[in-house]
């Protein structure tokens, strides 16, 4: 993973006392955020712990030297540095005077969502769980940063506090191609998600911290538009959204039932139970349980019914230590199944059936019949980015030469539900005899698995 958090700009508006102790660490790249209280030793948190800097105590001058050269606190008592990631926040005493400043390193990285790419391409809504600080907000700055450059779609940030897109006019680069609007007032939030859809015709929406109930009727609405929707909120696990009311809505929202006493006795429940009372606003939901282990919900619907029956649940774990390396474990009733992807190559067995696999002809034809010269691969592509085979076939370490002309091609690769209807293309590909591959939805997975069969 590539990581881009302009640190040196932090420690240049600390004291230099700090400066000269910080540029000298030898840990300086785990850094998470800085402390520093009136009248208290400074304090680092590192990705293995706090560590005091100095045996220098924090006084007023320090705290005003730092003020003076960042950005004006807001209403959130927020502030940040100009085209950086990092967000200062601050601490008041009774009469508004500031006592105390957490410095909080911001960074872009890139390449930390590739364990959920095929979740991106396939344009459900996703909603992101987890608990303050575990890194949330750099999760959905580089989804942005993906669906906008790689992925070629519309996307629109909500950035309520500049923690997205950067404290500055001009959005930070971490973001790509996706574009910025600010909120003035943490309460408009929900005025800004909706006037994104009505003004500037987004596929993607793009939503940090969803707390208040106009937000959750805000992210219902747009949802309802046929927007997709990544948001995150504060939880631990999807049995917190629903035992928390203003957020339920997310999900689908909890209600009570009465069933009759025949219905009653053939569940076997008591006559009053809670159902899901709509459908869910976010399809998928991804908890953080750690920098390294997300589990997924990848039907929503399904995960919350069976919660509230007190049935086990079917999810996905899924564990990472590098982009080449994906651990993914599929539970349910306390039995899991190993699956391990090596360099993005291998795929995935019967454990777990994925919607997105082409169709089980063409891979026997992809094995016995079709063998494209390697050397000489020219591909048409239909419906399917470019970038996208550029990256899966640049992994595998396979030459090719894309063509806009259909009769010069080795092959076709295209999503079915667009090459269906295209009757000219079939025709022209039988009578040439190029063999067509066609996916229902595309992901990176697929096309190095289908890249490896030609090997």
């Amino acid at each position: 993973m590539d990581s881009n958090n302009d640190l040196e700009k932090l420690i240049d508006n600390l004291p230099f006392f700090l400066q000269h102790q910080l540029n000298n660490h030898i840990y300086k790249n785990q850094l998470i955020e800085i402390v520093l209280d009136l009248g208290r030793r400074p304090e680092a948190r590192f990705v293995y712990g706090p560590e005091y800097l100095s045996q220098k105590i924090i006084s007023w001058q320090d705290i005003d030297y730092i003020t003076k050269r960042i950005s004006k606190f807001s209403n959130e008592n927020r502030a940040g540095i100009e085209r950086t990631l990092h967000r200062i926040s601050c601490i008041r005493n009774r009469q508004f005077l500031i006592v105390g400043l957490t410095c909080r390193v911001g960074r872009a990285i890139f390449g930390t969502i590739s364990a959920i790419r095929d979740l991106l391409e396939s344009e459900k809504s996703i909603l992101i769980l987890g608990k303050p600080g575990v890194g949330k907000t750099t999760i959905i700055r580089e989804i942005g940063r993906v669906l906008a450059d790689e992925m070629e779609k519309r996307v629109i940030i909500i950035d309520t506090s500049n923690e997205i897109a950067g404290d500055s006019d001009i959005p930070h680069s971490g973001i790509g191609r996706a574009r910025r609007m600010q909120v003035p007032k943490t309460e408009l939030q929900h005025q800004i998600m909706i006037e994104a859809v009505e003004n500037h015709m987004p596929q993607v929406i793009i939503i940090d911290e969803i707390g208040t109930d106009l937000e959750v009727l805000a992210a219902r609405t747009i949802a309802e538009k046929g927007v997709q929707l990544v948001g995150t909120t504060h939880g631990n696990c999807l049995e917190n959204l629903i035992k928390n009311p203003p957020l339920a809505d997310l999900i689908g929202g909890i209600q009570y039932v009465t069933l009759s006493d025949e219905e009653a006795k053939r569940r076997g429940t008591q006559k009053s139970i809670l159902e899901r009372k709509a459908y869910p606003a976010f399809e998928i939901v991804i908890e953080i349980n750690s920098p390294n282990s997300w589990t997924i919900h990848e039907d929503v619907e399904s995960s919350v019914d069976l919660l509230l029956r007190n049935n086990y649940l079917m999810r996905q774990i899924r564990q990472f230590t590098s982009v080449e390396i994906i651990k993914i474990k599929c539970d349910r009733s306390q039995h899991y199944s190993n699956l391990i992807f090596k360099n993005q190559k291998r795929s995935t067995d019967s454990l777990i059936q994925r919607r997105n696999t082409w169709s089980y002809n063409n891979e026997i034809k992809s094995r016995k019949i079709f063998q494209p010269p390697l050397n000489n691969l020219v591909i048409y592509s239909y419906s399917i980015s470019n970038n996208l085979l550029k990256e899966a076939f640049s992994k595998i370490g396979i030459k090719f030469i894309l063509t806009n002309n259909v009769r010069k091609a080795s092959l076709i690769i295209g999503l079915k539900k667009s090459l269906k209807n295209n009757f000219e293309l079939k025709r022209l590909a039988k009578t040439k005899n190029i063999p067509i591959y066609s996916f229902n939805q595309l992901s990176i997975y697929q096309l190095t698995k289908l890249i490896n069969s030609f090997v």
